[in-house]
């Protein structure tokens, strides 16, 4: 998020914070080597996993991270130093590269029969990049003008990218006007959807957004809509499907992995700008059964409880990665230019 917004969306709630209960305040900051979540999702905390030298490769927001095929753990920050940095999974550092993204925010990791690649979505700039893994330009995408929604490049700005088996690519304008715009493999406009507007098919701070293929039968969109503290469904052309409710949660992106969805929890309604975030588990019927650093997830009549902070464990949580093991690596917008934290399943 711009700092600027966070900070004016904050100012319009606090009003409200004045009289927040007690209840929702976080009780303890957490020591090394504590345990969170709930259920059959507990993770061991590691908050020191990082072995770059801050000297040298530098971060100021950590917003996105994904797993190559080689087991690498790969960062993006906006620090232009080094926009991606490249991890072993036991946080020794491999490599870096990069120094022309300062709006450096979307990081997704598409297999094209063999080799990987990346979509990077640049705020800054108004554009989406697909490169080779080691950040060979492949593709521009720049403002959606073929929707006839946009002017100019600056009300386009990209968040999130989302690629679908068949190499169609789905951009998700989070910052900007929140349309979700797909094109073919080749950047060629299909079509546009979602955007602001009165009805449960809008959307509102379109952040994230992910293929769910969980279902083969059935293979869906899920896109984040943070500021209705919810995710929403929608069919592979756009049509909306299904709303499911957050309670209090600011989401950020959707990752799925088995049958799991994991998503961090940037922050609640209730404590805005006051660095109250968590990371959720979804299983597959979209039913919250862990929380890290949050509240119990309860249930009452299928409706999920406001959910809020209880350990202060994370700051500003952007992003979840689960490797091929299972473990978490959790990468944190605007809280100290903090590296990611990892989180081993106990």
């Amino acid at each position: 998020m711009k700092r600027k917004e966070f900070i004016r969306q904050s100012a319009l709630t606090a009003a409200g914070l004045l009289c927040l209960p007690s209840a929702l305040k976080a009780s303890w900051s957490p020591k090394e080597d504590t345990i969170l979540g709930h259920a059959q999702k507990r993770y061991r905390l590691d908050t020191k996993w990082n072995q770059a030298s801050f000297a040298q490769h530098p971060v100021k927001d950590c917003h996105e991270m994904v797993q190559d095929k080689q087991g690498h753990i790969l960062l993006l920050t906006n620090e232009i130093k080094n926009n991606v940095l490249v991890y072993q999974q036991d946080g020794k550092l491999v490599k870096a590269w990069g120094n022309q993204y300062p709006g450096a925010h979307g990081l997704t990791l598409f297999n094209e029969n063999g080799p990987d690649t990346l979509f990077i979505c640049d705020n800054s700039l108004h554009q989406v990049f697909k490169t080779t893994i080691d950040g060979k330009p492949l593709l521009t995408l720049n403002y959606p003008k073929e929707t006839g929604k946009y002017s100019k490049a600056e009300e386009f700005v990209p968040t999130e990218t989302a690629i679908a088996p068949n190499g169609d690519i789905y951009v998700a304008d989070g910052y900007g006007k929140d349309f979700i715009i797909q094109y073919d493999y080749k950047g060629n406009y299909i079509r546009h959807f979602g955007g602001r507007g009165e009805g449960d098919q809008y959307l509102l701070n379109a952040h994230g957004i992910c293929v769910d293929t969980r279902n083969p039968l059935a293979p869906c969109l899920i896109v984040t809509s943070r500021q209705h503290n919810a995710f929403k469904r929608y069919t592979m052309e756009g049509v909306y499907v299904e709303t499911i409710p957050l309670p209090g949660a600011w989401v950020c992106r959707p990752v799925i992995r088995g049958d799991y969805l994991y998503a961090a929890v940037l922050q609640t309604n209730a404590r805005q700008g006051e660095q109250s975030g968590f990371v959720i588990i979804l299983d597959k019927s979209f039913k919250v059964v862990s929380s890290l650093g949050g509240s119990t997830p309860t249930y009452h009549n299928d409706q999920l409880e406001e959910m809020y902070q209880t350990v202060k464990a994370f700051q500003y949580p952007h992003d979840v990665c689960v490797d091929n093991d299972e473990n978490l690596y959790v990468a944190q917008w605007n809280s100290g230019q903090v590296y990611p934290y990892k989180l081993m399943p106990v």
